[in-house]
Order: structure tokens, then C-alpha cells, then sequence
């Protein structure tokens, strides 16, 4: 072996040793290396999804009957007793508010979007008291008003 080739066979043995640390050990300070696998981002995305259980409600339902809608309001205020349904959406309604619903199923923006523009427009009263509790700076009455207003300029 020539001297060359020495220091050609070090180089990749240097270069081999140097890439086993990286991915072995981390040093304080410095971030990890990001993930070669696609398995484990998409794990993280699913475990973060809200639970879809009860994406099938009818909303229409509970919207149009005012007792039903009452004790879905009165569950979120902390008011009255929950459903089991009502209970999941008390326990996530703030992350998904402070989240802007990215954790939710599609159905469950759908519904989301459905259901606040319904208590906004056609309930402020209440809409008021639960934004109190859940977005009290009205960031979302904010954004839904002004793609109310844009709607409008544009019709």
C-alpha cells in the first residue's frame, strides 16, 4: 500500500469514525441530527391529532334545538353537566383555539368554523360569555369579522 493509499484508507476511516458520533452521541448546545425517516414525523403528526370518535355528531341537530345547544353551553361554561362529546370538546377547546385547530380532523374544523360563525351571528350573547373563557383577547371573532367583511366587499 502506498502512502497515498494510506492516507486515502485514514481519511475514510476518519470520515466513518467522525459520522458514528454524530449520530451516537450529542454534544450540549448542539441540536440532535433531524430524523432520516419519514415513520417517525408522521407518528408525532398522528399522536398530536385530536381523537375523531365524535366527528359524526350532527351539529345541524344540536344547532336547531335550543335545549340541546343549551346544555352544550352550559357544559363549556363550567356550568352544567357534560356529554361525553361535550366533555372532549371542554377538555380540547383551548389548544385548539390557541392552536388555530391544527391538531383537528377536517370534520372537526368544519364543525368548528360551523358551529362558532352560528353562536357569533346568530347567539352573541353566549358567544360572548364562552369567548371570555376561551379566546378572551377575540382573536378569533377578530379574524372571523374581518373574512366576513372581505366576503362582502367582494360580493
Amino acid at each position: 500500500m502506498g502512502h497515498s493509499s494510506f492516507r486515502l484508507a485514514m481519511w475514510h476511516t476518519s470520515l466513518v469514525v467522525a459520522l458514528m458520533c454524530t449520530t451516537s452521541f450529542r454534544v450540549d448546545g448542539l441540536p440532535h441530527p433531524p430524523a432520516t425517516s419519514v415513520a417517525p414525523m408522521m407518528e408525532r403528526m398522528v399522536e398530536r391529532a385530536y381523537d375523531d370518535k365524535f366527528d359524526n355528531v350532527d351539529l345541524d341537530e344540536i344547532l336547531s334545538q335550543e335545549r340541546l345547544l343549551i346544555n352544550y353551553i352550559k357544559c363549556l361554561e363550567g356550568t352544567g353537566p357534560c356529554t361525553p362529546d361535550a366533555k372532549m370538546l371542554k377538555e380540547i377547546l383551548p389548544d385548539a383555539i390557541q392552536t388555530d385547530c391544527t391538531k383537528c380532523t377536517e370534520k372537526q374544523r368544519y364543525g368548528a368554523e360551523k358551529v362558532t360563525r352560528h353562536l357569533i351571528d346568530n347567539r352573541p350573547s353566549d358567544w360572548e360569555r364562552l369567548e371570555k373563557i376561551y379566546d378572551p383577547e377575540g382573536l378569533y371573532r377578530i379574524k372571523y369579522e374581518e373574512m366576513k367583511a372581505k366576503a362582502k366587499e367582494e360580493s
